[in-house]
């Protein structure tokens, strides 16, 4: 467990920034929040797990992903704009902008934790070239300059002109609210301004075929108070189901959204639709909206959920599925796990709700992190939760979006930690770190953080205000570990007793300097079965301890991971193991195996025949660590034998 010390976190410390309000989400101002954002620069992390993965992320994945951006010719493209260049050809794909400013964004935040003058150069440079791509009239798009300025706007279930835009504007925010610099929030301003102009609200109906830049522009309301910009959201939430996107379901388009029942469609786009709906519902308190975002996300998460938080069962159209429609081949894009963060990062803020927590932290773990190489150079675009050993992650992509997506998000990951209310500051994920936190009567607070989680259940906290203040701290008790003891400077107390409603534990007192408070959480291996009308995982479990979903993979085993049978009785060993896969805790048992079967595919049933079994050993691994040695089988889910 990484130890306390007293070094100072601020922006003294950190070198960048002119202040510690570095939110993701900022409901700083948000009348309808519930709980407000502590931000990226406020907060240090000093983490066994999480440390080693964003320095990484900082000096390996960026750098390569930079790389790509101009191998690919993304970089190339804003020049050839920039240049009026029309005897050069476009490279990649019609939205590979996208993929440009995701890594502005990723590079952004990663500033906010860490001087990198390496990163300020690549983004000033970057800034520049956006600008100077940039038409006179704001828009900004390289596929449409040069030789395709005609066909603008001509196509917007397809063209991903305002997606584009959507992630302009976000690593614009980033980038002034880690740097104070305006220029490139200039130039999202800009380009968001051509959009208003030719979508202006109660005129022109407009809506993309891929959501995003209704979740930037109210962001950019927030950061700059212009109310036109929640408008034009609001305009942009409210076109569809008008026969912009052709009525077509797999868009969103099938109905108004403040009308639709169910999720569906594309996973990404959808939960990115969802996430600004909750962004508008939290500026707004609009009350059909704020309905339709409960029971989509109650439809999501009762119906259309993996056990990792996966979500888009389809491979055709990297879509929903029906209800309980979750094989274990499931798609499960990497985009659509960091969209389910999104939607439910918002939700919390919104509500204060610690359901909304959990889906957040079982994503991260298992259905974003599995897309990312122990490397840090590969990606996975799909999660499914079984393999036969052929899917591999792969250095790029075609259609590039998930290892950029990766990169904002774990260079953002300080920011998704603590909240704050009235009341007081609330730990959202327990991950070690040194963080200032600003409370809403203006007292800053000292808190250090240290766990040995996910591998094993021990959290300190230490709380140092200025001078003795009263507040409230808020701490997370996982559904998925259980609260074994609390105590505040060595002396036990009654957490049954403090656990509010939300599912945090309370502790309000007048805080000292320099208190300490310990937690201790059991973390049992556990069997996950699902739901009846699953019917593909029907007397099948999966395997989790703490936050964290296992598998099996083929190189543990000597005989093949599909003959893998358990009772659901079993004693697991824990071992952690410092020599694999960079340190996991493994698991194993004695078990079962069937015994080969060379029969017909289909034979008469007979209730009295099961399965010949022999004694075989499983091991299981993280899943999150998964297809990082020699290819081989893979599965999250074990059939039970037949008692």
């Amino acid at each position: 467990m990484t130890a306390f010390n007293q070094e100072v976190v601020g922006d003294k410390a950190t070198g960048v920034g002119p202040t510690r309000h570095t939110p993701i989400v900022d409901t700083t101002r948000s009348p309808h929040a519930r709980l407000r954002p502590v931000g990226v620069s406020a907060v240090r992390i000093r983490d066994d797990f999480w440390s080693a993965r964003l320095e990484r992320n900082r000096t390996v994945t960026l750098p390569a992903q930079h790389a790509q951006c101009e191998t690919t010719g993304a970089f190339e493209n804003f020049r050839r704009a920039a240049e009026s260049r029309s005897d050069e050809p476009f490279h990649g794909r019609y939205y590979s902008d996208s993929d440009v400013y995701k890594w502005t964004e990723a590079a952004s935040w990663t500033l906010g934790s860490a001087r990198d003058p390496q990163l300020e150069k690549q983004i000033a440079d970057l800034v520049a070239l956006f600008a100077a791509a940039q038409d006179r009239d704001g828009y900004l798009n390289t596929y449409f300059s040069v030789d395709r300025v005609g066909e603008r706007w001509t196509d917007l279930p397809v063209l991903h002109e305002m997606y584009c835009l959507g992630h302009l504007t976000q690593a614009a925010i980033a980038h002034y609210r880690v740097t104070g610099e305006p220029s490139l929030l200039d130039v999202a301003i800009r380009a968001c301004e051509h959009v208003y102009a030719r979508f202006t609200p109660d005129r022109v109906p407009g809506a993309c075929g891929h959501p995003c830049l209704e979740m930037a522009l109210v962001e950019l309301y927030r950061t700059t108070q212009e109310p036109k910009w929640l408008r034009l959201a609001q305009w942009q939430l409210d076109s569809r189901g008008r026969g912009v996107l052709g009525g077509n379901e797999y868009l969103l388009d099938h109905a108004p959204l403040r009308q639709q029942e169910f999720v569906t469609g594309h996973a990404v786009r959808a939960l990115y639709l969802y996430a600004a709906a909750a962004d508008v519902v939290l500026e707004t308190d609009d009350p059909e909206l704020r309905s339709v975002v409960d029971r989509l996300w109650s439809d999501l998460t009762r119906h259309k959920m993996a056990v990792t938080g996966g979500v888009g069962a389809r491979w055709d159209g990297e879509s929903f599925g029906d209800a309980y429609e979750l094989p274990d081949r499931s798609y499960n894009e990497t985009c659509a796990g960091i969209a389910l963060i999104f939607f439910a990062w918002r939700m919390l803020l919104l509500t204060g709700e610690a359901e909304f927590r959990e889906c957040l932290e079982n994503a991260l773990y298992n259905a974003v992190l599995p897309g990312l190489s122990l490397s840090g150079t590969e990606f996975f675009y799909q999660n499914p939760l079984a393999d036969s050993g052929r899917h591999r992650r792969r250095p790029w992509f075609d259609c590039a979006c998930c290892p950029p997506n990766i990169a904002r998000l774990l260079a953002s990951l300080p920011g998704y930690l603590y909240t704050t209310s009235e009341r007081g500051i609330w730990v959202q994920l327990y991950v070690g770190n040194q963080a200032e936190i600003e409370i809403p009567d203006g007292g800053v607070i000292g808190i250090e953080l240290a766990t040995e989680l996910p591998w094993n259940g021990r959290v300190e906290l230490r709380v140092t205000p200025a001078e003795p203040r009263e507040f409230s701290l808020f701490l997370p008790v996982p559904v998925r570990a259980e609260l074994a003891g609390v105590t505040v400077q060595g002396e036990p107390i009654d957490h049954a007793a403090t656990v509010t409603s939300s599912g945090y534990l309370e502790i309000r007192r007048m805080w000292q300097p320099g208190d300490v408070v310990e937690l201790s959480f059991d973390l049992p291996v556990r069997y996950v079965s699902a739901h009846p009308r699953v019917a593909s995982l029907h007397r099948r479990v999966a395997l989790t301890r703490g936050p964290l979903v296992y598998c099996v993979e083929q190189v543990d085993h000597d005989v093949p991971v599909e003959d893998l049978w358990v009772s659901g009785r079993e004693d697991w060993r824990e071992r952690f193991d410092t020599s694999l896969l960079t340190g996991v805790m493994t698991l194993s048992t004695q078990a079962h195996a069937i015994e080969p079967d060379a029969g017909p595919l289909y034979r008469a049933f007979d209730p009295r025949r099961s399965p010949t079994t022999r004694p075989a050993t499983i091991t299981a691994v993280p899943y999150y660590a998964w297809a990082n040695r020699e290819p081989g089988a893979m599965r999250v889910f074990v059939p039970l034998l037949e008692e």
